[in-house]
């Protein structure tokens, strides 16, 4: 089994074996695309020397618990990168669209009222979706982001993969670099 494959079907075994109790509730998201120039299919690539054309991304979204006590987890996979390297990622606000900025700022459960939002109080994966991640030789890599809270109804709608590491110092925290490609993720 390979290590993305051992990922996702981890980060998918989070609910309970036993079935579940009245009110817990277990829905999930999933989308697979090939990154491509033009911003008018699923996924786009802004930097086709980083993220090229015809790679490859999927991103699985489970919530399951009560509306009260909720979990997310979220799994990002992509093959056909660049290989060693390694690319931060976020959930965002906004669809893709044809400017990298289109995609808006991350999605966060208690939104920081400065905007845009380095400070680590706001800007850190308990609050975000972080999904970081390093490639193998082959230039695929996976990842998994577990939160203790739903996302809200139509407010997260792409996942961003970024230029490097995310970072968590003051004044950058949150901050990954340049937005290499985007996927449009209907989260909710």
């Amino acid at each position: 089994m390979s290590i993305a494959t051992a990922v996702l079907t981890a980060s998918l075994a989070l609910a309970p074996a036993a079935a579940p109790s009245v009110g817990v509730q277990s829905t999930s998201v999933s989308v697979r695309a090939h990154f491509a120039a033009s911003p008018t299919g699923e996924a786009v690539t802004y930097d086709p020397a980083l993220v090229p054309v015809g790679s490859r991304v999927a991103v699985v979204e489970k919530r399951y618990g009560t509306a009260k006590a909720g979990r997310t987890a979220v799994v990002l996979r992509l093959s056909g990168l660049l290989p060693d390297r390694t690319y931060g990622a976020h959930v965002h606000t906004k669809p893709c669209g044809p400017k990298p900025a289109d995609s808006g700022p991350h999605y966060q459960n208690v939104p920081d009222p400065v905007q845009p939002s380095t400070n680590p109080d706001y800007a850190n994966p308990r609050n975000e979706v972080w999904l970081d991640l390093t490639t193998d030789e082959d230039g695929d890599g996976a990842t998994a982001a577990k939160v203790n809270w739903h996302v809200r109804y139509g407010e997260a709608r792409s996942v961003v993969v970024h230029e490097h590491k995310t970072h968590t110092e003051p004044g950058h925290a949150g901050t990954a670099g340049a937005r290499l490609a985007c996927v449009n993720v209907p989260l909710a």
